[in-house]
């Protein structure tokens, strides 16, 4: 399929805010991380996605991956089951899931990859239903958040589950991230690591200050020697973080709300922690012809609050 004139559109800006110093090499990071793709992270993010999405496989669902990054969630998704469709607007990203589909299912039909926009309604819309729309820690970076959550939950099958993960938004120490991260992208290519080794030596002294203080230090160690339960690279998260511009965040709430007056229900919500990311696992409600998806369950009683909308600890 062909980048519809919309995507091209945005492709081209993208493109121009990061010569610019106005937007993060996505896929630069993302290529960087292939290098350190084994079976244990692929293994780790096939058990993270059937842990939220509370299934014990993906065996004949229609998976769309939008934002697919380095292509890991797409490869989990197709090594579980599913037919996936996977897109990126970010050519480099593009470019990585498209090598993971060559190592591992080269010239499968059922696993699509292709460069497009989630700011693309048109495009959106025209890619049918899915049983499930996978989208993790994308939406907040399109520089146009609450537009891209709106797109997102078009193809959504009736019945179908929509698994998104968006930052947590802390007032003030949100607004001076924003700042950090708009600084890095315009500093010089040469200064970026730099100024990320700075940055990350002050974040990690008080992890491993509160590591030392509560007598485990070994915990901090291990946060590096382990594989991340999502499979990703410590270092690798630590420059997306550090990186990762244009910045946005929400409450909890907030999505809540947002989706539930779209018809949807949430099933799941995973805490991120501070400015982490939230996790959100939300069923559109179905007519008496949905298809076949897990049962829509109640969330958690501990991550609500009194009068019932969810809330994560700040």
């Amino acid at each position: 399929m062909e980048i519809t004139e919309t995507s091209r559109q945005t492709v081209t800006q993208e493109c121009q805010e990061i010569s610019q110093g106005q937007r993060f090499e996505f896929g630069d990071n993302w290529q960087k991380f292939l290098q350190q793709l084994n079976e244990e992270r692929i293994r780790a993010a096939e058990t993270s996605l059937l842990s939220m999405l509370e299934v014990p496989n993906l065996v004949g669902l229609r998976f769309l991956d939008v934002g697919s990054g380095s292509g890991l969630f797409s490869l989990a998704a197709r090594r579980l089951g599913a037919r996936v469709h996977s897109v990126d607007c970010d050519p480099q990203s593009v470019a990585c899931t498209r090598e993971l589909r060559r190592r591992y299912f080269d010239n499968d039909p059922q696993w699509r990859v292709e460069q497009a926009s989630v700011l693309d309604k048109g495009h959106m819309v025209s890619l049918g239903g899915f049983d499930v729309v996978y989208s993790w820690g994308v939406l907040h970076h399109t520089g146009q958040m609450w537009k891209a959550l709106e797109h997102i939950q078009l193809p959504v099958a009736k019945g179908g589950l929509l698994f998104i993960a968006i930052y947590n938004d802390m007032g003030t120490q949100s607004t001076r991230w924003r700042h950090i991260k708009r600084f890095y992208n315009q500093l010089p290519r040469g200064l970026r690591t730099p100024f990320a080794v700075v940055c990350t030596g002050l974040l990690e002294t008080r992890a491993l200050l509160a590591s030392l203080a509560s007598g485990h230090p070994s915990k901090y160690l291990k946060r590096w020697q382990t594989v991340h339960y999502r499979g990703m690279s410590p270092w690798r998260d630590i420059v997306d973080w550090i990186g990762g511009y244009p910045y946005e965040a929400a409450k909890p709430d907030e999505i809540f709300e947002f989706y539930r007056s779209r018809g949807f229900t949430l099933r799941r919500l995973k805490c991120g922690g501070g400015l982490g990311c939230n996790e959100f696992v939300f069923k559109r409600e179905s007519s008496s012809n949905q298809v076949d998806t897990p049962e829509s369950r109640h969330v958690s009683p501990e991550a609500l609050d009194p009068v019932g909308s969810p809330h994560c600890a700040r």
